[in-house]
């Protein structure tokens, strides 16, 4: 099984550095000028050249690179002070240290993945398994048919839809914000609310049909009519045989939502002007913020590289041939 990991690991250690690389050359290398874009409308020649001279702009691109991918290790100097590790630069738009920025975001973003992912996790797993034991009767047709009107719908649209009904037309409910869950678990709850029901609503629909086909595939499989033969209940043939072997499609899109929710639920965080990774992702391409856009996407991806070794390794777990591959 450790073996079966470092693999796996050493895998995306190597992929994140072909990210890294591919990031670094379009965003310093292509453009013709970096600087400009941190020097402002009112730039002089001065300016600029100390610019070039503070963000080491100066040297050539792949000592740029060298000297990028050193401060993600051990840090950084900068005229303006030393960047500790992971380094990720200084922004263009508010002088910070980048990785201090995303860090600062990133507890909302996590709040925001945490609660909607156990949302839409119990629902669309529970209303699939259900659909799937009662196959083909009314309670089926359903799920499915609510699941297929859900996958429909965007976030972008049915936020405002629930805001105006429950925030801005009968005042149930406070707009979405957050508190950190430390200072107040309450609001911070209350405050996420309305965004975990919105993602769940969406995400639901995957889930249970996903789980659904699953579950009606695997009740079909020689193991599990073998156990029905030998007239083990209905019950137990369901979860432990039939269920278990389910897990992988699913659990193979957990991973990818997952990573993509914690590196940044972009429509989620700018439909209800919550300030997250993903908002920070919008303001950083909006601004041409160069260095905070490279790192809001080596982090996203750094994300999405962890689910995906995560994944494997519960996969390794569910069928323990595939630590051989």
């Amino acid at each position: 099984m450790y073996r079966f990991i470092l693999r796996r690991s050493l895998g995306a250690l190597v992929i994140l550095l072909l990210v890294s690389a591919f990031t670094f050359f379009i965003f310093f290398a292509i453009p013709q000028d970096p600087a400009t874009l941190a020097c402002g409308k009112n730039c002089t020649p001065s300016a600029l050249a100390i610019i070039h001279k503070n963000l080491g702009l100066d040297k050539p691109v792949p000592v740029q690179y060298w000297e990028f991918m050193k401060g993600l290790v051990a840090g950084r100097d900068f005229a303006v002070g030393h960047c500790h590790a992971p380094c990720f630069g200084i922004s263009f738009h508010n002088k910070q240290m980048v990785w201090d920025t995303i860090i600062d975001r990133l507890p909302l973003t996590v709040s925001l993945t945490v609660g909607g992912l156990g949302c839409f996790l119990a629902i669309g797993i529970g209303a699939g398994m259900i659909a799937a034991r009662n196959r083909g009767n009314a309670l089926d047709k359903t799920f499915t048919g609510a699941s297929l009107f859900a996958s429909s719908l965007q976030i972008y649209f049915l936020g405002p839809l629930v805001m105006s009904a429950l925030v801005f037309s009968t005042g149930w409910m406070n707009a979405p914000r957050y508190v950190p869950i430390t200072e107040n678990p309450g609001q911070w709850f209350m405050g996420l609310l309305i965004p975990w029901v919105v993602m769940s609503f969406i995400f639901t629909a995957n889930y249970t049909r996903m789980a659904r086909s699953s579950l009606i595939e695997q009740l079909q499989e020689d193991h599990v009519r073998t156990a029905k033969a030998k007239g083990m209940s209905a019950r137990t043939v369901f979860f432990r045989y039939a269920w278990r072997g389910s897990l992988p499609p699913i659990v193979t899109i957990l991973g990818v939502d997952l990573g993509a929710l914690l590196g940044g639920a972009i429509v989620t965080e700018k439909t209800f002007s919550l300030a997250g990774v993903g908002r920070l992702a919008i303001d950083s391409v909006v601004n041409k913020d160069l260095p905070l856009t490279m790192g809001v996407m080596l982090v996203s991806a750094t994300f999405i590289v962890i689910m995906n070794i995560v994944v494997d390794a519960v996969y390794a777990l569910i069928d323990p041939r595939i630590r051989l591959a």
